[in-house]
């Protein structure tokens, strides 16, 4: 059938196109891979290449279906094709197209009316549970519910289960293989026996349709004749078998994607379905799309040593902007000091004019984010979270608070020997914490980690004096959960790395990036190894401008530094034209603590003249001259006061007490019970 091409002129079409983008748009009869590598316009390329094919006739608009994972996503493929004048094109996800196709078939084909889509699988868990006697907790019946999804989409049947987990190291909140295998045959039978079907269902029962009834595989093949799948490294063994279906032996198939972004590899996703494609579909098309519009050279320099030499090595990136700041790599002595480092250093971003909405920090789980929700709060900096609840707004948070407020106001008095801390190890046993975290993934595992962050932050408020309790540790996190739930307007975003996929802004901080949670300490295998330094990637590629990485060398203040930055940092600590370490300055080479340009001549000045200190210069000087005389009376170098550092602190956040003292990187007990009179004197 002959197709009348648009009114759009296909040339005009081309014009902006880059020569490997332009391959793309001009490769219109399948099979075709992209390799498209983070900000290389690979969205750009497959709409145009759609366009493109409807401005010549070679492409009908409504037999063209183009698949993707997010319905942002879709959203966006649509208005881009309309802009380009295709706007019957039918860009969708895989469950959004299944469904379409399955309520319009299921009753012709069956004569009844199509399950009901469950919004959740957590009540049908619960009822499959309790027949085998199971009384799992929320967060067991969340991880079981995604063991479900898993098994599902990688066509693992419930039989096969035991065995396919020990192959995959697949483990569920520390429940028996044979055990889960039974949760996932009782769930089925429940969900049948209500006359239910869940997402994953979606998949299957239309992958069924086509498979076992040829008339409405035909019909499928005459209405869409073109595709395009886009993430296509995401694309699980399901997903597969439904594509092939649609396809029915034909080849006229454009995917696009990355290796190097493939971090859903626990939730079913293959990357091997991109990699292999040339060999299942003979006659491939390949183009690789290498020019980076979105970040600088650093940050691309960055991304590609990381990847290098490594098994998740993909596309080589190709910087196509000017030359921007340098990467800043560079330890703290424990995580308040790592968040504090960064609110100091967001907040004179936002005193140069960057928009907090153009700012993120990014984190390899959820319970990081509390040390940044504080520091951020201290700062007076505004923030939002993409992808999860506040802190203080967790659910096994508030209901840990409410338990340690009852421990409090009921009384409870710690054990002999015992100090209140232990009183709130205790209170948080009785909920499901234990000193040891759980194996794997998941919900417990989230769960674990947000207890964790409660019994370290205990630790770390016992640090302020001898007279802390457990009342005043409760109304301390009282405090803190009352000013960090103020609503905010504009913020800077914090979100883990998996959250911040196919987002970016122009100043990025990755942190927590110590080995033991990047990777996390269950990340065992050669392959979850790799899936985490592609998470590091992922994030290293969310920044336009500015990138910083930073790790605590440990957990609490006053801690021995045991921790080792991550080792997928390795290649980026040696110093060189691109990468500066806090800390280490190399040889001749003085820089501006504050913007990092080159300072001239041999001052003492440590700032550029156009960028002013943070801190009140005047106290500044007041504080040094007393530690001069206070070094000299006790006979020591001045430095073995406090450092410059410090003193800077002192001069920018003006402690009025000597818990806020105590909040200073530098200052330690022994420090506050000699110096903070002098120092709160000299502040007041």
């Amino acid at each position: 059938m002959s197709v009348s091409p648009s009114t759009v002129d296909p040339a005009r079409l081309l014009e902006a196109l880059d020569p490997e983008q332009r391959a793309v748009a001009e490769a219109l009869r399948g099979p075709v891979r992209v390799l498209a590598g983070a900000g290389t316009g690979k969205t750009r390329a497959i709409t145009h290449r759609i366009a493109h094919g409807v401005a010549t006739g070679t492409y009908a608009p409504t037999e063209v279906l183009a698949v993707t994972f997010t319905t942002r996503a879709a959203g966006e493929m649509r208005q881009r094709l309309r802009s380009l004048g295709a706007p019957g094109v039918q860009a969708r996800t895989f469950h959004s197209a299944a469904l379409r196709q399955l309520r319009y078939f299921w009753p012709h084909v069956h004569g009844t009316e199509l399950p009901q889509l469950t919004e959740s699988k957590i009540p049908m868990v619960v009822s499959a549970a309790r027949s085998l006697q199971m009384r799992p907790d929320q967060a067991q019946l969340r991880d079981l519910a995604s063991e479900i999804e898993w098994a599902k989409v990688s066509n693992v049947r419930p039989d096969d289960y035991p065995r396919i987990a020990e192959q995959r190291d697949r483990s569920v909140a520390g429940l028996d293989p044979e055990l889960v295998a039974r949760v996932l045959r009782g769930y089925e039978e429940v969900k049948r026996d209500q006359g239910r079907m869940d997402m994953e269902d979606v998949l299957l029962l239309t992958a069924g349709l086509l498979a076992e009834d040829e008339r409405v595989a035909a019909q499928v093949r005459r209405q869409y004749k073109w595709f395009v799948v886009d993430e296509f490294q995401d694309v699980s063994p399901l997903q597969f078998a439904l594509l092939e279906l649609w396809l029915g032996g034909r080849d006229e198939l454009c995917v696009v994607g990355d290796p190097a972004q493939t971090i859903y590899s626990f939730a079913g996703a293959d990357a091997r379905y991109l990699r292999d494609f040339p060999k299942r579909f003979a006659g491939t098309t390949s183009v690789d799309l290498v020019r980076n519009y979105r970040s600088t050279p650093q940050v691309v320099n960055g991304a590609n040593t990381v990847l290098e030499g490594s098994g998740s090595s993909g596309v080589r990136l190709q910087a196509q902007r000017p030359a921007g700041p340098a990467l800043v790599v560079g330890g703290h002595p424990d995580e308040v000091a790592e968040a504090k480092a960064v609110g100091s250093a967001v907040a004179r971003l936002r005193d140069r004019g960057r928009p907090l909405s153009e700012i993120a920090v990014l984190f390899r789980i959820n319970a990081q984010s509390e040390a940044y929700e504080d520091a951020l709060t201290d700062a007076g900096v505004p923030y939002t979270i993409r992808g999860a609840a506040r802190f203080f707004e967790r659910p096994e948070v508030r209901e840990a608070v409410t338990r340690l407020r009852g421990t409090a106001r009921g009384g409870g008095r710690p054990a002999d020997g015992d100090t209140w801390v232990d009183l709130v190890r205790d209170t948080l046993a009785g909920m499901g914490w234990h000193a040891t975290p759980p194996e794997g993934r998941g919900q417990t595992r989230d769960r674990w980690e947000s207890w964790q962050a409660l019994v370290d932050q205990a630790e770390a408020f016992d640090q302020g004096g001898s007279d802390t309790t457990l009342d005043a540790f409760v109304d301390d996190l009282d405090r803190r959960a009352a000013e960090q739930h103020a609503p905010v307007a504009e913020g800077v975003t914090l979100a883990t790395f998996h959250a911040a996929k196919g987002l970016e802004w122009d100043s990025v901080f990755l942190v927590g990036l110590q080995d033991g949670t990047l990777p996390l300490t269950h990340a065992t295998t050669p392959e979850a190894i790799e899936e985490e330094r592609r998470l590091l990637y992922v994030g290293m590629t969310r920044a336009r401008e500015d990138l910083s990485l930073s790790w605590a060398m440990a957990r609490n203040p006053g801690q021995a530094a045991r921790r080792k930055p991550s080792r997928f940092l390795t290649p980026l600590l040696p110093a060189d034209a691109a990468v500066e370490r806090p800390g280490r300055r190399r040889r001749g080479a003085r820089t501006c603590v504050e913007c990092g340009a080159p300072l001239v001549g041999n001052g003492a000045s440590r700032r550029c003249a156009d960028c002013p200190a943070p801190y009140d210069e005047e106290l500044f000087e007041r504080l040094r001259t007393w530690r001069k005389e206070r070094a000299s009376a006790e006979e020591i170098a001045p430095f073995m006061v406090f450092s410059n550092a410090t003193l800077e602190q002192i001069a920018e956040h003006r402690p009025a007490s000597r818990a806020a003292m105590l909040r200073i990187n530098g200052v330690g007990p022994e420090k506050l019970e000699k110096y903070a009179d002098d120092v709160l004197a000299l502040v007041g």
